[in-house]
């Protein structure tokens, strides 16, 4: 298994700890203790926090060309930045070198899924992503995969397919459509084309799952993002438990609006 959180936790505890403590007595027999050390990981993953991708591709490209953890937050920074199609092909090298020096690296196979899901060739990401889904299909880590699978699956207009993805996402992890902002060592899509279908289908497993706040959340994105089938929400089963709610009855009488 390979995970290394990003260390710039670690730095800013250090900082954190140093601006509150007081500063200990340098002992006359002791040499005081030597600084953290500043690795090519660390500086890299400070510049990824500032978004300066080339700055934190170089550093990472310090560190040792063995280090499989490397290489894919290299792939991640090309990934971030990218521009051009050239952009792509360097992340893709550097998430395919990671996993050629770890075999199971789920989060750089799932990180290959996002390059193909990027360039539209959903088929093949969603060959990545099952590919990843089978080294840990029950570990937590592994349901932003499945939801990546779900995505893809989407945008194939599988929707049972997807569904099911969904659904095992949220059996590992309950919050697991509401990270953001996810530039540790797995990427998160959420770019989908049919964005109000997706909300809906999201709405959907909410609701199922008795987490009515959410349900009715993601209920009114995708009306707002224009999904007009009003008759659908009396309709399926998964919003039996919502329709007495004046909340939901406040929804059938929105307008949809393009955003």
């Amino acid at each position: 298994m390979v995970f290394r959180p990003l260390a710039i936790a670690i730095a800013a505890g250090l900082v954190a700890g140093s601006a509150i403590a007081q500063p200990a007595p340098v002992q006359a027999d002791k040499p005081p203790a030597d600084k953290p050390q500043v690795t090519p990981e660390l500086r890299g993953d400070i510049f990824m926090a500032k978004k300066q991708y080339r700055e934190a591709i170089d550093a990472f490209r310090e560190g040792s060309p063995k280090d499989p953890i490397l290489w894919n937050k290299m792939g991640i920074a090309y990934h971030q930045m990218a521009r051009t199609s050239a952009d792509l092909d360097n992340a893709l090298k550097c998430y395919q070198q990671a996993v050629r020096l770890r075999k199971d690296y789920i989060e750089a196979i799932n990180n290959i899924g996002t390059i193909y899901y990027a360039r539209k060739s959903y088929r093949r990401a969603i060959t990545q992503y099952r590919r990843a889904i089978t080294f840990f299909p029950k570990e937590a880590r592994s349901a932003s995969i499945y939801s990546n699978l779900g995505t893809a699956y989407f945008a194939r207009k599988q929707y049972q397919e997807a569904t099911d993805a969904f659904q095992n996402a949220l059996a590992l992890d309950p919050d697991v459509f509401e990270h953001r902002g996810n530039y540790g060592v797995m990427l998160e899509e959420r770019n989908v084309e049919e964005r109000a279908k997706y909300h809906y289908y999201v709405a959907k497993l909410y609701a199922k799952s008795g987490r009515n706040e959410l349900a009715l959340q993601y209920l009114r994105k995708a009306l707002e993002e224009g999904f007009k089938d009003k008759k659908q929400l009396e309709k399926d089963p998964e919003f039996a438990g919502l329709r007495d709610l004046q909340e939901f009855k406040d929804l059938l009488t929105l307008e949809p609006r393009g955003l």
